[in-house]
Order: structure tokens, then C-alpha cells, then sequence
């Protein structure tokens, strides 16, 4: 359900509680590659190094307030949501069970470990792990928490309040799409604002769930999300996600790999600042849509720096990781 303004200022009140306003840089060099006015909003400078821990500490917030009963939570995660749950559910004293598939990133495992969560591995990827959260969830009598839940939206859009309250009216705005939350607060912020900005979601090419359903007009699943981006790396998406995408987006961007490796390799060079795989397909979508966006004002959401070292290495290095 699309939150009003008064969720917005009682979401920020909230986060603020937590954490700072997180920055929004025009990079000089950036600008340059872009031809563009690029604002670039560092969502990689929260306590979690994600722009998810703001979900995290709304959904706790009002679990608290109206539903002190519930003891425990499990979720389903590649990483941020899950580091999100596990560090806002400490904060309140909420038993946190997080579900990550096999083979996830182990730096993002060890973090998770280390906010007090229990952590299970199971599955091949991440619509497994969901399918295996809610069946557990049920047998412990725990909540299940799906990383799209209004409050998680309502959460994470206090980024682009941000955003918008530092820079304005922009001309577009491109945003990295897993299961949706981060361009759904988009979408709401900006129409609560009335704002004519177009907001573009951008996805992997082998993970292009959002963007064939976008493209249909109706939910669409995948078989595979074979990527390296694992932020984006959806099977299934949400059906409220993707109504809202449809009405409310301009466009999907599908980038590959290598252009997602390529763009981690160029924040870093232009920005000194670290990118996860997802945390830098905004630009990798803005670079795409280089011709698109000449002159104009635009901002990208560079939405986690939780790139696991070896990744990290192989990028750095010129290389584009395997799935």
C-alpha cells in the first residue's frame, strides 16, 4: 500500500534515531563519463554498508509498538535484507532466523552471524531458500518477514526523501531492482512530492525477472537468476513490486555482467568508494543510457558496499566473477 507523508516523517524520525543522513556527491568525474549532472547517493555509508538497514529498523519499530508477542522473526536473504533484520531486531531484543542459500557470500554470513542472528544455509539460490524459510518459520512459530513488506518500503524511502530534499527536482533517477523495495519507496516519494522525475530500475541480464514482467505487463518468473549480482538475483518477484513498477517506472534497464563489473571498477576509480555488484548497476544502467541523459540531472543509487573480497579481487583485477 502506498504510504502519505506523515509514514514518510514518522520513517525518518525513526531512522535518524539510528543513523545519519547518508551523503549525496556530484562526482566530478562521473559527470564526465555521463555527460550529465550525476548525483550519486551513498547508500553504502550505513552501519550495515546497505541502504536496507532502514526497512529493517521501521518493521522493528512498529513489531515493537504493536506486536510485542511476536519473539522471533526468519526471513530469506542473499545478504542485506537479512543484516538489516539482524541488526534492527538486536536493537529491540526480536530473535532473528535468516535463511541464505548455499554458497552465499561469506562476508555478508559472518555479518549477520555477528548482529546475533541464526543463520542457515539452504538451497541453490534464493527462491529456495524463501520456500524453506516459510515452511521452518511455520514449524518454530516464528513470522515470516518477505524482503517486500511495506514497512521495509516505507523504511528505505526515507533514501530518496533524502535524496530529493538535497538535490531537487531531478530529470531521472536510476535504481538498482531486487525484490523492489528501494524503487517502490522511489515511485512514492516522488509522487508524494509531485515530481515529474523518471525513475528507471535497473537489473541483470540473467536475472531479468522485473524486466520481462515489466515488458508483459504482468508478474513473470524465471527459471534461473544465474549472476554474480546477488542483490538482483530474483526468480520470483513480489506482485505488489511489480504492479507498482509497471504504473509508476519509466523503464528497465538490463545490464550484463561485465557492465556491472565494469561499472563496480569505475565508481571505484572515479569515487574511491567500494560497490557490492548491486550496489553498482545504477550507474551501470546510467552508462547504458548514456545518450539518453545528456545535459541532464540525474541521480543514481549506488545502494550497498558489501562486495565479499574475493569478487572484489577478481574485479578489481579486470575480471568479471562467475556466478
Amino acid at each position: 500500500m502506498p504510504f502519505d507523508s506523515s509514514e514518510l516523517a514518522w520513517a525518518t524520525e525513526i531512522v535518524a534515531k539510528h543513523m545519519a543522513p547518508t551523503p549525496q556527491y556530484v562526482w566530478p568525474l562521473i559527470c564526465e563519463l555521463a555527460g550529465a549532472e550525476v548525483w550519486v547517493k551513498h547508500e553504502n555509508h550505513t552501519p550495515i554498508g546497505s541502504f536496507k538497514v532502514r526497512g529493517g529498523l521501521v518493521y522493528f519499530e512498529r513489531l515493537r509498538n504493536e506486536r510485542p508477542e511476536i519473539k522471533g522473526i526468519i526471513t530469506a536473504t542473499r545478504g542485506n535484507h537479512g543484516q538489516s533484520m539482524a541488526f534492527a531486531g538486536r536493537a529491540v531484543g526480536v530473535e532473528v532466523v535468516i535463511v541464505v542459500p548455499k554458497g552465499n557470500n561469506p562476508d555478508k554470513n559472518a555479518s549477520m552471524r555477528s548482529l546475533g542472528a541464526e543463520l542457515i544455509e539452504h538451497g541453490h539460490d534464493f527462491q529456495e531458500s524463501v520456500e524453506f524459510a516459510q515452511a521452518l518459520g511455520i514449524e518454530r512459530g516464528l513470522e515470516m518477514v518477505s524482503p517486500y513488506h511495506p514497512d521495509l518500503v516505507l523504511g528505505v524511502a526515507t533514501y530518496s526523501k533524502e535524496l530529493f530534499d538535497a538535490a531537487g527536482e531531478l530529470d531521472v533517477v536510476y535504481v538498482p531492482v531486487g525484490m523492489g523495495s528501494g524503487i517502490c519507496g522511489m515511485l512514492n516519494v516522488r509522487d508524494l512530492l509531485g515530481f515529474k522525475t523518471e525513475v528507471v530500475g535497473v537489473v541483470a541480464k540473467e536475472a531479468p525477472a522485473t524486466a520481462l514482467s515489466f515488458a508483459a505487463g504482468r508478474l513473470v518468473s524465471t527459471d534461473t537468476a544465474n549472476t554474480f549480482i546477488d542483490g538482483v538475483a530474483v526468480r520470483t518477484p513480489n506482485s505488489e513490486a511489480i504492479s507498482l513498477i509497471i504504473s509508476g517506472a519509466s523503464r528497465i534497464v538490463k545490464t550484463s555482467e561485465e557492465e556491472a563489473a565494469e561499472a563496480m571498477r569505475e565508481l571505484y576509480r572515479t569515487t574511491h568508494n567500494v560497490a557490492e555488484p548491486a550496489g553498482a548497476l545504477a550507474f551501470a544502467g546510467l552508462r547504458a543510457d548514456r545518450d539518453l541523459v545528456h545535459g541532464k540531472r540525474v541521480g543514481i543509487i549506488h545502494s550497498g558496499g558489501n562486495a565479499d573480497t574475493k569478487h572484489l579481487v577478481e574485479v578489481l583485477g579486470g575480471h568479471t566473477p562467475a556466478p
